[in-house]
């Protein structure tokens, strides 16, 4: 039995995590949730894939229940005691000294102070995990609890070093690195062809090219296929891979002109519209969604020349954070008629972000 550890965006997290266990088809089960975490049961190979979640941050397989189970950590001379579903550092102390009174029939041991009640993965890679040890403490609303270890964490130096590691960034305009192995998550496609058709600098398809897929890119500025060139070069010395990806100047609007096959999955964010100085009301974002909308149905319109029967759709659209408070996500009928179904909605943002990112998974009919 584990838990995996939600990111900070808790809904989305989750929902990449139900996916990547489709995707590697790890027999994942449910078991209980809670806003920080996810107590399930899976095939063991969940910890081999781990790294290929995007969204969360800690995997933690469960010793027992209760403070019972302290018994059965394993000792450490170093470690720290990670809380979720409590923020009480006096609990905190209280459960390290058992801990550590425990494991002083093996030898001596001390136990670190996180900056939260809480270990962030930065903070564990930096003591020296897996060596140092992560005891996890799972709280539910009556009060009762679960412990575990920490078995596997995100790397957020190498999600960093995706970033701002690459020859050629572009902050503002690129999709994050972890957004982009999160999407690939969303589509459950494991092995196939995938195409990111505005792929400007390349952060989706380095992703592509990470986890060994067939990877396609195209974008309409040859200036932004060549930055792309540049950093899936720099990609493939850095993290010592044989294998790329094929990338094209094209208009999204025309992909069967560039690309013969027919692909698995497309996973993109596109042109999302000019940046936003201030929070729109609801009539100026009506506007500005059926504006992009009426250049997002010729794209719709391309992908179906080029997916395959089934294929699958992870394409953000545009929501927009109103000035009166509240948000505004447009409902698109017209994919229906395309041969879209739009089987899962999810947003990311920030609260300072006047534009909000709308993720739709879709499946195309045909």
């Amino acid at each position: 039995m584990h838990a995996v550890i939600l990111g900070k965006n808790p809904a989305l997290s989750e929902a990449e995590f139900y996916s990547f266990g489709r995707r590697f088809d790890l027999k994942v089960r449910a078991l209980e949730s809670n806003r920080n975490w996810v107590l399930f049961d899976a095939f063991s190979q969940v910890e081999r894939y781990f790294h290929w979640l995007g969204g969360s941050l800690k995997l933690v397989r469960i010793i027992g229940e209760g403070e019972g189970a302290i018994k059965d950590l394993e000792y450490s001379k170093l470690f720290t005691v990670s809380l979720y579903g409590r923020s009480d550092w006096k609990l905190w102390r209280k459960l390290g000294g058992e801990i550590k009174r425990h494991f002083k029939e093996e030898g001596p041991a001390k136990f670190f102070k996180p900056a939260e009640v809480y270990s962030m993965p930065a903070e564990l890679i930096l003591k020296g995990f897996p060596e140092v040890k992560d005891f996890v403490f799972l709280f539910r609303g009556d009060g009762s609890f679960l412990v575990g270890e920490t078995v596997k964490v995100t790397d957020p130096f190498e999600l960093k070093k995706l970033d701002v590691g690459r020859p050629v960034q572009k902050p503002i305009l690129s999709i994050p690195p972890r957004l982009a192995r999160i999407m690939v998550n969303l589509s459950e496609v494991r092995k196939g062809s995938f195409l990111d058709p505005f792929c400007g600098i390349g952060t989706v398809v380095q992703e592509f090219v990470l986890q060994g897929l067939d990877a396609y890119g195209s974008d309409r500025d040859e200036g932004q296929i060549g930055a792309a060139k540049q950093n899936l070069s720099w990609l493939r010395e850095e993290f010592r891979l044989k294998n790329s990806a094929h990338l094209e100047v094209c208009d999204a609007r025309k992909l069967k002109r560039c690309f013969r096959q027919r692909f698995d999955a497309i996973v993109t964010e596109p042109y999302l519209g000019k940046p936003l100085r201030r929070n729109p009301d609801r009539e100026e974002a009506i506007k500005l969604a059926n504006e992009l909308d009426r250049f997002y149905y010729q794209v719709f319109e391309s992908f179906a020349d080029v997916l395959k029967r089934n294929g699958k759709v992870v394409f953000v659209f545009p929501a927009y954070r109103l000035n009166g408070g509240g948000v505004y996500r447009k409902e698109r009928k017209w994919l229906e008629k395309l041969g879209f179904e739009v089987l899962a909605k999810y947003t990311d943002y920030e609260e300072r972000h006047r534009l909000i990112r709308d993720i739709h998974v879709l499946r195309y009919g045909g």
